[in-house]
């Protein structure tokens, strides 16, 4: 696919680099760091994010679930 970018002369500079080294175009290096960049920690949200709800991980399952009556007993045991 064929776009136009407005790169850093830095990135621009490092990818013609390896694109030279690695003897192929700048647009396979860029793509190839982009999509790295993109599985990234920092990107990736398909690690478990469907099980976050707003932005929080659910502690893992211990068990039983936590029901109103499993409260109410709790309560009425006393102090803990």
């Amino acid at each position: 696919m064929r776009t136009t970018v407005n790169l850093d002369d830095d990135v621009l500079l490092a990818a013609k680099g390896i694109a030279r080294r690695d003897r192929t175009s700048i647009g396979a290096v860029i793509s190839d760091l982009a999509r790295k960049g993109l599985n990234s920690d920092q990107y990736n949200h398909t690690d478990g994010a469907k099980d976050r709800f707003y932005g929080f991980s659910p502690l893992p399952k211990r068990g039983s679930p936590i029901t109103n009556d499993l409260i109410n007993r709790i309560r009425e045991d006393g102090p803990y």
